[in-house]
């Protein structure tokens, strides 16, 4: 099923700007190779799933994965051919909200070429351009 939160302090979020780079969750911290965003964007719970399931496929068990990120925003939306008014629309989806420099995902135990051809497969169906990143020795 997709992720989604349990329980949010306020049930529909207005859209906002995503401003700024981020100075957190950019660094590879649990893994060995990552795969951080360039762009900033929204990342729906279904894309999320779907790059789960696709490194889980290349990977095999061989290695381990860590999602980064969580979609705690709702998106509202309205049925369709409805008339105009009648207030804000009911959450419709939950979307992660990603900035440049986010990782979005980490692996362990799996070789750079393994990594990279894995990372290849998931930024096909990423909403923002990524990169492959390394963790870097003694930063954490």
């Amino acid at each position: 099923m997709a992720l989604m939160p349990r329980r949010v302090k306020h049930r529909k979020s207005q859209r906002g700007r995503i401003k700024g780079n981020a100075t957190r969750g950019h660094r590879v911290s649990f893994g060995d190779w990552g795969l951080q965003s360039t762009d900033a964007g929204h990342i729906s719970a279904q894309t999320i799933e779907a790059c789960r399931i696709a490194i889980m496929q290349y990977i095999r068990g061989e290695g381990k994965l860590y999602i980064r990120i969580f979609p705690h925003r709702s998106v509202t939306a309205r049925p369709l051919e409805t008339r105009m008014g009648k207030g804000k629309g009911e959450p419709d989806h939950w979307v992660a909200t990603v900035k440049p420099g986010t990782v979005l995902f980490e692996v362990a135990g799996v070789s750079q070429e393994a990594a990279k051809q894995c990372f290849a497969r998931v930024a096909y169906k990423l909403p923002v351009r990524v990169k492959l990143i390394g963790r870097t020795p003694g930063v954490n």
